[in-house]
């Protein structure tokens, strides 16, 4: 005979199941075919496709934070030879939008060498121009040379700290050279000596 504290105790646990797994549902990542999540705090963000909900009319993915306090970043990224891009100027660019970013995100893109893999050719993850706080549709670019000794070239979107990021219109082109690089790598002035060493400038 099934008692009324019985009853209620089944009634619980069958609630307690169903919305943690409803929270599950929501939170499960949806990582689009060719891609795949990392980055050194991924447990921290979901991955997600939202249909036409792009610039344009096109698809558009997100990646938005899942934890309140991040210490870290996620990433949507995928990886390619570079063999068929050597010895040429190529641009990743797309449109973004946010909400709530604290710390930063954008694109990022990185040219890995034969030689050494940790050794980064060329990079850029738009660190001295991130995308904060809460903004509205933006194309965004990035610009790199492929050296004849590349190996890889990845690239994707990234999130750091807490908020939300969208991306739509993906495109990667091969350039002209008098197309600007974006390259950080590339960025410090470089000198033959010691420079304004008294900062009268």
């Amino acid at each position: 005979m099934i008692t009324r504290k019985t009853l209620i105790v089944s009634l619980i646990t069958f609630l307690f199941i169903s919305l943690t797994s409803y929270a599950y549902i929501i939170t499960e990542d949806k990582v689009p075919e060719g891609w795949f999540k990392t980055g050194s705090s991924p447990q921290s963000y979901v991955i997600g496709i939202e249909k036409k909900a792009g610039e344009n009319g096109g698809n558009a993915v997100y990646i938005k934070s899942t934890a309140e306090n991040i210490k870290g970043f996620g990433t949507l990224m995928q990886y390619f030879s570079a063999e068929k891009y050597l010895n040429k100027r190529v641009r990743l660019s797309g449109y973004i939008k946010s909400k709530d970013v604290a710390e930063s995100a954008g694109l990022w893109m990185r040219i890995d060498g034969k030689d050494n893999p940790s050794k980064p050719l060329s990079f850029d993850n738009m660190a001295n121009r991130p995308i904060k706080g809460t903004t509205e549709w933006k194309k965004y670019d990035i610009v790199l040379d492929v050296p004849s000794n590349s190996n890889l070239i990845n690239f994707g979107l990234l999130l750091s700290g807490t908020g939300e990021v969208w991306i739509s219109e993906l495109k990667y082109e091969v350039v002209d050279k008098d197309v600007p690089t974006t390259n950080l790598m590339n960025n410090a002035p470089k000198a033959d000596e010691p420079v304004n060493l008294n900062f009268e400038k």
